[in-house]
């Protein structure tokens, strides 16, 4: 592969084989990476009228928390910015990117409910997600590998990948990994015609799918700029990307990230509690069939970071084939990309640096820059880019020292591993949404509840918290009855709205003043104590339903 010699262009080399091939061998590895998906979670995902899997909890409770707020902001009117999703958490609303609801697609089908009514986007959005995996592996390996079969495989190995296909088990917006693969073909191709428009495209789109992702891939752009600034020793390169900043905060804007005020601070664990163990490459966890499971950490990215038994033999054999000397040239050339993804890699080990699950070494952090690091707590997720680097590298390698039928038998033979290895997770993951029938149970059946869906206007559950107690059925219980609820699950929260909520409810229950229209449930015994001191039992009903208590003010009344 010239790309490896110092004499030849880094990272270009002709292609070859006809056309037509390269063609049909492109739409073979789009068509691979989209039945990884549906391998992954079986095909009845495709049926967008099918919200049983998504329900019934066997992937946990985000994909509740995906639909139930899906479900309010389809019927909401259009704002600005468009994807306010005000009914789902009332005062703690904000808009459906903090709900990580993947805000293009909500917004696309949205639009669409004039024309047809789409009850879920996740399934179709998880297999165009693999499918683009493949797409746009097939450009990068582009940069290295000329032949269009080995060319296809190769962009499998990407799609087959433990680092997306996990993500599929309910945090659905993490799909958009593709994003990283265009961002790393825009680090490394040679000819930076339309670079700027490229890069305010991958962004751009980025920005409206989900924040962790785009944060790598800012950095790649980071990257990319800088480096490109220094090989020509001009300001030039820089000057070149003005369009891309613009572009990134107008999608923020309508994908609703600035909706929210205020010290915003994470549901759930802070940075250094979901970091990277240095030995969760090889930790088979629940996804390596092949590969003992190690004694990583087993905090929520447990498994996230599992290469797969094929892409670690491809890692391996690029390791002992790489020509002596052959990388200087690359790594001067791509020293500031190489220095970010060390950076990425540094930021996702966190403070708590772990080595099979055990911390060898920790310090603390200056109170700011903890509170920066807290906006993207699942710091693990930041070995992604130098991960996807590395299987390229390792795939440049192997066209260089293989060739013709050696070197497609080669990575037919670890695509082959790889997708044996990986059916350990996908066999859970199949398992886990066969499992759920077609309509989900009701978690709340008293025929109460239907009851009070005629005569109360919306659903408050006291005292308020995000990802309180009993959300889950609430708000599946009001959501297709489009009653608002504060009971609600969203990824960032306004401390000083929810605060501000608690001090008004506590204050209206010790004056027995009542919400016109409104049901509440209630969460604690505290608060149970001072609505039964409040109550007219003439008139309210303070009782237990389903294993829920709740207060229905004048629901005797005559």
């Amino acid at each position: 592969m010239p790309a490896l010699t110092a004499a030849a262009p880094p990272l270009a080399i002709p292609a070859s084989g006809s056309r037509t091939l390269r063609r049909v061998m492109a739409l073979l590895a789009v068509a691979g990476g989209a039945l990884a998906a549906l391998a992954t979670l079986g095909p009845r995902i495709l049926d967008i009228n099918d919200l049983g899997w998504l329900l019934h909890g066997t992937l946990g409770p985000d994909p509740v928390a995906y639909l139930s707020a899906w479900t309010y902001f389809a019927r909401t009117p259009w704002s600005w910015p468009p994807t306010l999703n005000p009914d789902y958490g009332l005062e703690l609303s904000s808009a459906i990117f903090y709900v990580d609801a993947v805000p293009l697609a909500a917004l696309l089908a949205k639009a669409l409910r004039p024309l047809v009514e789409i009850p879920q986007y996740w399934g179709p959005w998880m297999v165009l997600c693999a499918a683009l995996q493949a797409g746009f592996a097939w450009r990068l390996l582009g940069l290295a590998v000329p032949d269009p079969v080995a060319r296809a495989l190769g962009a499998l190995l990407f799609a087959w990948q433990p680092l997306l296909l996990n993500r599929m088990g309910g945090h659905f917006a993490l799909c958009s990994q593709w994003s990283l693969l265009w961002a790393l073909w825009l680090c490394l191709r040679p000819d930076p015609r339309r670079q700027a428009l490229q890069w305010a495209g991958c962004l751009g789109i980025q920005a409206m799918l989900n924040p962790y992702v785009m944060a790598m891939c800012g950095g790649l752009w980071v990257a990319d700029t800088l480096g490109r600034a220094l090989r020509l020793a001009s300001p030039r390169p820089l000057l070149a990307q003005w369009p891309v900043l613009p572009v990134m905060a107008g999608a923020l804007w309508l994908a609703g990230y600035f909706t929210l005020g205020g010290e915003v601070l994470p549901m759930g664990v802070h940075y250094g509690q979901s970091q990277f163990d240095l030995t969760a490459p090889f930790d088979a966890v629940e996804w390596g069939l092949l590969l003992p499971v190690l004694p990583g950490l087993r905090h929520w990215e447990a498994g996230g970071s599992y290469l797969g038994a094929g892409a670690l033999l491809a890692l391996a054999l690029g390791l002992v084939l790489a020509p002596r000397g052959a990388w200087r040239p690359l790594l001067r050339r791509h020293a500031v990309l190489l220095l970010m993804l060390a950076g990425m890699l540094g930021f996702a080990i966190s403070n708590q640096v772990a080595i099979g699950g055990r911390i060898v070494a920790s310090f603390d952090l200056p109170p700011p820059i903890l509170r920066l690091a807290d906006m993207l707590r699942a710091s693990e997720r930041f070995f992604w880019p130098l991960a996807y680097a590395a299987i390229f590298a390792a795939i440049a390698v192997l066209a260089q020292r293989l060739h013709g039928l050696r070197l497609r038998w080669v990575l037919a033979g670890l695509l082959t591993l790889q997708i044996v290895d990986i059916q350990a997770g996908m066999g859970r993951f199949r398992a886990l949404v066969a499992a759920a029938p077609a309509v989900a149970a009701e978690r709340l059946p008293d025929p109460f509840w239907a009851e009070a869906a005629r005569r109360y206007q919306r659903i408050r559950a006291v005292p308020a918290e995000n990802f309180g107690a009993h959300w889950e059925p609430i708000a599946r219980f009001a959501a297709p009855r489009g009653l608002p609820t504060d009971a609600a699950y969203h990824s960032r929260v306004d401390p000083a709205a929810l605060a501000t909520l608690r001090r008004r409810t506590l204050a209206a229950f010790e004056q027995g003043r009542w919400e016109p229209g409104t049901l509440y449930v209630l969460r604690d015994e505290a608060t149970r104590r001072l609505v039964a001191a409040q109550a007219d039992p003439s008139r309210d009903l303070l009782a237990e339903r389903d294993g829920l208590w709740v207060f229905a003010p004048g629901w005797r009344a005559p």
